[in-house]
């Protein structure tokens, strides 16, 4: 037996013995339910639909999906790959695989980077999940009868005004997010995504039947599938290679966190290439429910943001049962939103308790602190700091665009080049252990040389290069 492999079992044996202290996921559909809970948020519930429309329809679903192969699968494979072979938080994974492969230890920093974008993507995500929250109750008393496009748009208003009911409504679900989370991964994670992950697919398969028998589901189905070739530009392929990278949860450590629980037999690619396929099904439901609704009531499908908070408000005030499925689908949302946020905590909780060997609740606490009191920057950049800016831009524009824009890609892009550049081939193959040479052989062609160019082509168009 080779030095290499001998150190290789080593590892390994030290990195199931680490992975076996902080706890696994108790099989391959606890995984798969968490990571797709985490992939599944509020942007697959309006802005995939939506850009499908704008793009060309089934021409940019079709390559969409490619850009899914070529660049979402393969870093997708890579972070959980990096999570399940270091078992330990983002940061210190990657330093302990370069190591392994005697490479610098400040490749370190490529992990760190997606622990910090995901730490602060949560800090005003939560205040946009509460949105949601606060639009339960308003859909629950009938607040959404007789809206026309002038009182919708005052109803979100006046939400955004209310720095007092925004400020609770994001506290409320950042609390509900680190309760889940403070109880670890099987007693915390685990047990909400199996119930949170089917509950969202049962309220979605709900409104889509509704939206079949009672909208205009052909005008939908044409508008989403209808494969229409000349509405796809080159600015088109780039917005689909963009959502192929943002959709999956990809470069903010959430995806690393969760491979670090992944037990030892549970193939990576399989599981990568499920989860994949059940958030892009999410996004198309998506579409499938809302859009029938939205051309049944005469309203603008490409409205983008607003679609959620302003247009559907007024077709579920306008339609037969519009109290019960306006309820339906804001509670959807608001479940889309806590399985992803509960990812993004994740990778600041599992840095806190092994870098400071914290307990878990005082890691909890700690960066709940922090969040919340980020998160009232988000809040009150839509009413009481409205005027402050900084370039222009409110504190919730400057954290969106920071990550969004700068942090994710360049994760990313860390990623890969850690991933196909620095650790040695022989030992990625045995961690990813996708058993065909052929597959693999594919997978690393794909992580050296296309999944980077499209990145760099993602993150040039993002800063407005190209």
């Amino acid at each position: 037996m080779s030095q290499d492999s001998i150190a290789a079992g080593a590892y390994a044996g030290q990195a199931a013995s680490s992975g076996a202290s902080r706890g696994l996921w108790t099989s391959r559909w606890a995984f798969f339910l968490a990571a797709t809970g985490s992939a599944v948020g509020l942007g697959n519930i309006w802005k995939f639909p939506y850009i499908t429309g704008v793009h060309g329809g089934g021409a940019f679903v079709l390559v969409y999906l490619g850009c899914i192969l070529a660049i979402g699968i393969p870093l997708l494979m890579a972070e959980v790959m990096i999570g399940r072979a270091g078992r330990k938080n983002p940061s210190d994974a990657v330093a302990a695989l370069a190591e392994q492969s005697g490479a610098s230890p400040r490749w370190r920093l490529a992990g760190w980077v997606g622990g910090l974008t995901g730490f602060l993507i949560l800090s005003f995500y939560v205040v946009v999940a509460g949105w949601a929250l606060a639009y339960v109750p308003a859909a629950a008393s009938g607040g959404f009868v007789g809206l026309n496009g002038e009182s919708s748009g005052a109803l979100f208003g006046a939400l955004l005004a209310d720095p007092l009911k925004l400020a609770v409504c994001a506290s409320l679900v950042l609390l509900a997010t680190l309760l889940i989370v403070g109880f670890g991964v099987q007693q915390g994670l685990e047990r909400a995504v199996r119930y949170l992950m089917p509950g969202l697919f049962v309220l979605l398969l709900i409104l889509v039947g509704y939206a079949a028998t009672r909208g205009a589901f052909g005008q939908a189905a044409a508008f989403l599938f209808a494969a229409d070739f000349s509405k796809l530009t080159g600015e088109a392929i780039l917005v689909a290679l963009g959502h192929a990278f943002f959709t999956l949860s990809l470069g903010c450590g959430a995806m690393m966190a969760y491979g670090s629980y992944l037990p030892a037999g549970t193939s990576i690619a399989l599981t990568s290439l499920l989860v994949a396929l059940a958030d892009t099904a999410v996004a198309l439901l998506a579409g499938l429910a809302i859009f029938p609704l939205v051309f049944a009531n005469g309203l603008e499908p490409g409205a983008g943001p607003g679609l959620i908070f302003v247009t559907l408000p007024i077709a579920f005030g306008q339609m037969p049962l519009g109290q019960v499925v306006g309820v339906f689908f804001f509670v959807m949302l608001l479940i889309a939103a806590l399985t992803s946020a509960i990812s993004l905590s994740e990778p600041t909780i599992a840095w806190l308790t092994e870098r400071f060997r914290i307990s878990r609740l005082k890691a909890v606490l700690l960066s709940g602190a922090a969040l919340w009191l980020l998160s009232l920057g988000s809040v009150f950049s839509f009413n009481l700091w409205a005027e402050g800016t900084l370039f222009g831009k409110t504190f919730f524009d400057c954290l969106d665009y920071l990550t969004t824009n700068l942090l994710m890609p360049l994760g990313g892009l860390a990623t890969v080049f850690f991933t196909g550049w620095v650790l040695k081939r022989k030992r990625v193959s045995e961690a990813l252990n996708i058993g065909h040479p052929a597959l693999f052989q594919a997978w690393w062609w794909l992580i050296r040389f296309v999944t980077p160019l499209g990145i760099v082509l993602v993150f040039l168009n993002l800063i407005g290069v190209i």
